[in-house]
Parts: structure tokens; sequence; C-alpha cells
């Protein structure tokens, strides 16, 4: 039997899981909201062409109206300045987007304290335990942030000091993209980065030098409970827009049972 017809029964028996990761695009789903004088992206919304009716009597569709950062997104080192002369969405490597993923599990911690930074040595205690970070693969931090998805207000968790969401030190972001040698991070909050990123120096340290190490963001995942720590294959599906600095993505996960 080859490899892949294993896997393709594997999956038909249920022997290996399929996790869906992906946080349900519509006018509802969270949006990062960046302070003036700076410009915001749109919320995700449908516009009906036709429906069984005199414009298309036997077919339905819509024209979708979206940001490249809605929801469940990748984002690409051209997103941010530092990684500017990177590769945009549509040339991110076959290899980045099936690749191993780890989850590092920190919901205990950012419940107790919704500003928690994930710090080097939080890593490195997990790595001593589970194994190393997987060459070429995924970084998935939990933090339960996905419990909040169905709430704009909830989930940004914002106040007169900006927002209050978990995140990564600066001092991690930058292990995470010059030493670690996984290809991405992703998070269940609207951004990489944590809430009060803007004080941290770097600022939005992940962004920065992350995407600027040519790696890259997975953001607004849910279901991260459902994975083990290690054992993880992710699949990643961004629309391959030429130029685009990210994409709405399906996430998906196999894990062997």
């Amino acid at each position: 039997m080859s490899l892949l017809d294993g896997l393709g029964q594997a999956i038909t028996s249920g022997a290996v899981d399929i996790v869906d990761l992906t946080a349900p695009l519509s006018p509802s789903t969270p949006i990062l909201r960046l302070p003036e004088p700076f410009a915001n992206t749109i919320p995700f919304r449908l516009e009906e062409i036709s429906r069984y009716d005199e414009r298309g009597p036997r077919w339905y569709w819509n024209d979708i109206h979206t940001g490249e950062h809605t929801g469940t997104h990748l984002d690409a080192p051209v997103h941010w300045v530092s990684g500017k002369d990177g590769h945009d969405v549509s040339q991110v490597p076959l290899k980045t987007l099936v690749a191993p993923a780890v989850v590092l599990d920190f919901s205990a911690r950012a419940a107790a304290d919704p500003d928690f930074l994930l710090s080097v040595d939080d890593v490195t205690a997990w790595t001593a335990e589970h194994g190393p970070l997987p060459a070429g693969g995924w970084l998935l931090y939990r933090t339960g942030w996905d419990a909040r998805g169905g709430d704009q207000d909830e989930f940004l968790n914002a106040d007169e000091t900006g927002s209050h969401t978990p995140g990564v030190s600066a001092e991690c972001a930058r292990w995470l993209a010059e030493e670690a040698p996984i290809t991405g991070f992703g998070v269940e909050t609207v951004g990489t980065d944590a809430g009060q990123a803007p004080g941290l120096d770097p600022m939005f340290p992940c962004h920065e030098l992350l995407l600027g190490a040519g790696k890259h963001g997975l953001t607004q995942l849910q279901n991260l409970a459902s994975l083990p720590p290690t054992g993880v294959l992710l699949i990643v599906s961004p629309l391959p827009i030429v130029g685009g600095s990210g994409s709405p993505a399906r996430v998906l996960a196999l894990v062997e049972r």
C-alpha cells in the first residue's frame, strides 16, 4: 500500500481525524480595530447576485466583500514593513501550507491574566517535556481565546488603555524568528501579537520579527483544545492572491487517534 493510500484509508476509517481550526466567516466575525488616524479593514459581507430568481433562475451566488486579514487568516511576510521584500500570499511555499505542528497550551495562564506574554522559558520548558519544535513546521499557541469568538467586544477585550489579549514577549518573538526552526506561528486571537503589543520593544514584535524573518502568521484559530501537543499535520489553504499581504484561510489539522 502506498503512503497516500494508507492516509486515505486512515481518514476514511476514522483512524485519522480531521479537525477544523477555522472560524466561520460572517458579518459578526470579529475584526481588528485600529485607532485613528489609521485605516481599518471592512467587516465580512455577502452581496447577493441571484438566488433562483429573475436574476438567475437556476443558480444562487454572491459577491464577497472582505479584507485579507479577516477571520482565520494567513499573514505573509510582505504584510509588514520588515518583510516588504519577501513573498506575498500567492508565493507561500507549499511545504509551509502542509506541515507538522505542535500545540503549546497556556490557556490557564491566559485565563488568569489576559495580558499574559509567552516567554522563551515557557517554550523551552515545553520542549524539555515534549521534544523539539518541528523544523519547517508550525507552533500553535493555545490561550482559550477562541471561546470569545462570537462577540467582537469580548474578543478584542479593549478599554481606555487598549486591547487586552494574550501574546508573546518581544524576547520570545525574536527567539522564534531567529532561533526556532519553525516556519510559522498560529494563535487564537485577532492577530499574532498581544493586545498591548504597541507598548513592547519593538512594537508588534511578532509581526516585526517573524514576518521580517520570512516566517508566517495564522490568526483566529479555533478548536486547538481538540489537538494533542504533538503529532499534528497542519493544512492551510489561503487564496493565492497575487500581490496579497494575506488571505482568509481554511485551516485543518490531521490527528491520529
